[in-house]
């Protein structure tokens, strides 16, 4: 098993290979189909510009797909950071996720009484109202992320320790037979 910071070395630079092949891609899918238009290939009688715009975008759902999995790593390391950072602790309980529930609450109340007063700031008050709104709902969704880590983790523990049991009655029928 990697540590945080072999894994963000690791997955990082990847994450940012696959997304540049995506725009890369994305790109191609927009210029070059247009410069085919109206030549059909022979025997199909579909367009060429079709044909290459539909591969072209398959292309790019793989290094999409691909950027996904390493940015899904990547988000469960810097979820870990973050929520040490701001002073939750590490237990995986209920408890912890009712309290990530409860500053999710804190947050929307915080930005909703914050926003209209930056708003009425001359200039720049649109601005830092807008990045009010923006960094609440960063933090709530890492929040609402963490939360569902730690259900799945805790309907997991059950399901193991669920199968645990199913295995033991098992073999307490068979040693009993």
């Amino acid at each position: 098993m990697r540590s945080k910071g072999e894994e963000i070395r690791h997955r990082l630079p990847r994450l940012v290979t696959n997304l540049i092949m995506a725009i890369i891609f994305w790109l191609v899918s927009v210029f070059i189909p247009p410069t085919l238009a109206g030549v059909i290939v022979p025997g199909v009688n579909i367009e060429a510009s079709l044909l290459v715009w539909i591969l072209t975008i398959l292309v790019l759902g793989i290094f999409l797909i691909r950027a996904l999995s390493d940015a899904l790593v990547l988000g469960d390391v810097l979820t870990d950071v973050l929520v040490k950072r701001l002073g939750v602790k590490e237990e995986r309980s209920p408890k912890r996720a009712a309290k990530e529930f409860a500053y999710i609450i804190i947050i929307v109340l915080i930005v909703t009484a914050v926003s209209p007063l930056l708003a009425n700031i001359q200039d720049v008050g649109y601005y830092l109202a807008t990045a009010t709104v923006y960094i609440g709902l960063g933090l709530i969704i890492l929040f609402i992320y963490d939360i569902g880590r730690i259900i799945y983790k805790i309907i997991e523990d059950k399901a193991d320790s669920l199968a645990d049991r199913f295995t033991q009655t098992r073999q307490k029928d068979k040693s009993s037979v």
